[in-house]
Parts: C-alpha cells; sequence; structure tokens
C-alpha cells in the first residue's frame, strides 16, 4: 500500500464532496428562483490496478447532474404576463447578445419600451400576426420576434371578410317574379323573403350595417329516378341599411347607387345541403370596401329561419389588457370587448433536457449531448401548455438539500481524517531517522 495513494485517495474524496456541497449551495440559494431546476452530484470510482497483496488505492470522480425535466410548482399571481409552462417545453427568449435561448423563468414583466423581460433581463420571443397567422419554423428560431405589448391610442380594423350561416325554411314560397325579388330594389317587394343584418367596419372603425335578403327562386319537380344535383335555389341580396327608405312599410326602395351592394345565388340538394354558391362579395361604393362572405354555411331544412354573422374588423376602441392562453397566443383586449391576435409564443424542446448547458440567467443552450432544438406551438407534438397569471417555481426539495449538506460535512470530515491518519505515519516514517 502506497501512503501517499491513501493520502490522495482522501484528496480526491474531499474534492468530490467539496462539489457536492457546490451543488448543495446553489440549490439552496435559487430554492425561490423561477423556475430554476435543482443540481445534483454523482459519484464514480477511479481503480488502480494492484498486483499480489499490494492494494493501490484509486479515488473517486464526481459528476453534477440536472433535473431539468423534472416539473417544479405551479403557483398562480395576479399579472398575466406571468406564465409558466405546464408540461414539456421551454421559452425561448433572447439576452442582450442577441442569441435565442431556452428558460423555464416566465416572470415576465414590460419595459420601458413594451417588451416582455423576465427578471435576469432575457426578452421573450414570439411569431407575429401583422402578416397574417403565423407558421412554426420547427428547426430553428427564425421569423422570432421580440414580444411587444404596448398598444396605445385607438385601433381601427376594415372589414374585408365574413361568414354568415344559418338555415333557410325549406317550406318557403317559391318567387318566380324577378321584378319583386328584392335583388330588383323593387318600390313594392314580395312578402317571401327573409331579412338578416349584419355590421362591419369601414377604414376609419365606423360600423356599416348591410341587410341580407334571401328569396326561394325555384325549387325541383316531383323527383325523378335520379335526383337532380340542384334540388332548389335561393337569391341572397345585400343592400346597404343606412340607405334604407324611410316613411314608408318597407325599406325598398334603396337609394344606393347601382342598386345592391352584394348579390348571389345559393342552391341546395333534395337534404337541405349547399351544392354550390355561397360565396358572395360585398361592394360597397360608399365606402370603397369589399368584404368577401362566406355563406356556404346555410342549410335548407324543415326549420324556422335563423342566421348569424362574424365579420372581421374593427372598430375604433382602445386597448384594455393584454391576455394569454394556453395555445400561446397574446391577444390585445379592447374596451368594446373584441380581442385582437399579436403575436403566438412558441416553445422549444430538446430529446434530453437534463443534458443541456445551463448558463447564467437560469437559461440553457443545446448541445450535442442535449440533441437539436425542435419548435412547436404549445399543446402541440407533446408540448405543454403555457398558463397566464401563473409561476413555475423551482423544484428544490429544500429538506432533502439540508440533509445532503450533513452526509457532505460528514463525508469530508472522514475523508480529512483519512488524510491526518496518512499525515502522521509519515511523521512516524520520518522520525525513525532519528
Amino acid at each position: 500500500m502506497s501512503i501517499f495513494g491513501s493520502m490522495k485517495t482522501a484528496v480526491s474524496g474531499m474534492n468530490a464532496q467539496a462539489n457536492r456541497l457546490s451543488t448543495v449551495a446553489d440549490n439552496i440559494a435559487n430554492v425561490n428562483t423561477t423556475g430554476y431546476k435543482s443540481v445534483s452530484t454523482s459519484f464514480s470510482s477511479l481503480v488502480l490496478p494492484s498486483s499480489g497483496g499490494n492494494y493501490n488505492s484509486g479515488g473517486v470522480q464526481s459528476s453534477v447532474r440536472q433535473s431539468v425535466s423534472d416539473q417544479g410548482d405551479i403557483s398562480y399571481t395576479t399579472s398575466s404576463t406571468d406564465l409558466a409552462i405546464s408540461g414539456d417545453g421551454f421559452f425561448i427568449v433572447q439576452g442582450a447578445d442577441g442569441t435565442p435561448v431556452l428558460t423555464r423563468a416566465g416572470d415576465f414583466q414590460k419595459d420601458d419600451e413594451g417588451n416582455l423581460v423576465n427578471a435576469a433581463g432575457f426578452m421573450l420571443m414570439g411569431y407575429s400576426y401583422d402578416s397574417g397567422s403565423p407558421a412554426v419554423v420547427v428547426n430553428g428560431f427564425d421569423g422570432l420576434v421580440p414580444v411587444n405589448v404596448n398598444q396605445e391610442g385607438l385601433t381601427a380594423i376594415a372589414s374585408t371578410s365574413g361568414v354568415f350561416k344559418g338555415n333557410l325554411d325549406s317550406g318557403a314560397n317559391v318567387v318566380a317574379a324577378a321584378a319583386t325579388r328584392p335583388s330588383a330594389n323593387p318600390a313594392t317587394p314580395t312578402a317571401d323573403t327573409k331579412k338578416f343584418s349584419m355590421v362591419a367596419y369601414d377604414t376609419l372603425g365606423n360600423k356599416v350595417m348591410y341587410d341580407f335578403y334571401f328569396t326561394k327562386t325555384s325549387v325541383a319537380a316531383a323527383p325523378p329516378p335520379v335526383p337532380p344535383a340542384v334540388n332548389s335555389s335561393w337569391e341572397v341580396s345585400i343592400y346597404r341599411n343606412a340607405d334604407a327608405a324611410v316613411g314608408g312599410t318597407t325599406s325598398f326602395p334603396y337609394t344606393t347607387a347601382g342598386g345592391d351592394v352584394g348579390l348571389g345565388t345559393l342552391n341546395f340538394d333534395a337534404n337541405g345541403k349547399m351544392v354550390s354558391g355561397g360565396a358572395v362579395n360585398i361592394v360597397d361604393p360608399v365606402t370603397g370596401q369589399t368584404i368577401n362572405m362566406d355563406l356556404t354555411g346555410f342549410t335548407q331544412l324543415g326549420a324556422d329561419f335563423a342566421g348569424t354573422g362574424t365579420p372581421n374588423g374593427q372598430a375604433a376602441s382602445p386597448v384594455k389588457d393584454v391576455t394569454i392562453d394556453g395555445d400561446g397566443i397574446v391577444y390585445a383586449k379592447y374596451e368594446d370587448g373584441t380581442n385582437k391576435p399579436l403575436y403566438r409564443i412558441p416553445l422549444a424542446n430538446v430529446a434530453s433536457p437534463d443534458k443541456l448547458t445551463l448558463q447564467s440567467g437560469n437559461v440553457y443552450s443545446a448541445n450535442g449531448q442535449s440533441g437539436v432544438t425542435v419548435t412547436g406551438f404549445p399543446q402541440t407534438n407533446g408540448l405543454g401548455t403555457i398558463k397566464s397569471g401563473a409561476l413555475e417555481g423551482s423544484n428544490v426539495d429544500l429538506a432533502g438539500e439540508l440533509t445532503e449538506m450533513i452526509e457532505s460535512q460528514r463525508s469530508y470530515t472522514a475523508n480529512s481524517k483519512v488524510f491526518q491518519t496518512g499525515s502522521d505515519i509519515m511523521d512516524v516514517l520520518v522520525n525513525l531517522k532519528r
């Protein structure tokens, strides 16, 4: 046995326990850090070859393990910009150097420029709705921009499209005379028609109401052995409500230049399902707008008339609040109750989160051991859900860390005793010369 070898073994044991104590110190220091993931120390033996009756003591090697994949407890807060991830995934954030990194720390607040920044100074990244509904870039961070929730002043959005759906009563009478149909804008229109109205918005956010008239124009005779594709047809004509006649018993005749602002045909089969038509464009000569209306959701069944319209656009209204849903969509909530999507927050993940490289600020970067970063929207491809008004706490078990501290202290002391004993033996050998 080598006395020096036993002393070196004791030193390796003390170093290993010192590393263990360092991880304990880090964990206890960050027990209240949002999204912090605890670290632990594992040990492996170092063996030196021995021969005959001589044993060569080796040593111990320590390595640090991360528990990044372990979920921390989620607690709720009063701030809508506090975000927590329930499940797998990381927020994509950007530091001062512009490099995207990953984090679970969602304690975001608005800075002086309106960007969402967490306590470590990292900006939350997302996809903007400026060019329509965003698509995720699955293998990179291209297209991501800082999420900015500064929405000051009034915002108005002109209507460009809409959806109108409902039911047309299959028992309605056919109006054969074209001159009495609403599309002719007669002074005395037929009574066999159904009227619905819908509100849209012009470029200044003003409300513009349109009147929709549905008139049955044809129906097939007794069904032949092979039913025709089109069993019945309806005409839909649209007018500006502001141009309706006043003082009479009906809204006709409208004063809109050129008559109706939209005209289309809806064709139904024998089962009341629409087989053609349904796309009607409103061309408003006053506002200069064209609104593409989708009426394919109408049916013709033996039930009462019913209809509901949902155009896009928005009246001039100030922003009241900013909300974030579980899919990661950031909405501006306006005073009139409407919502406008601003950004969509993606999540990123790797094959082995526990192998990520930890950096200052409670952020991580991918490496060869963790696997490549894959990006997706929340609740897709195994990614978790974003919870607004909540924070994920650290996953540190304080009682366990205090136990680890005591064990580390005892083990360090025991190793020091081995070293001290080896030193005493060396003193005996030196004193033999005397």
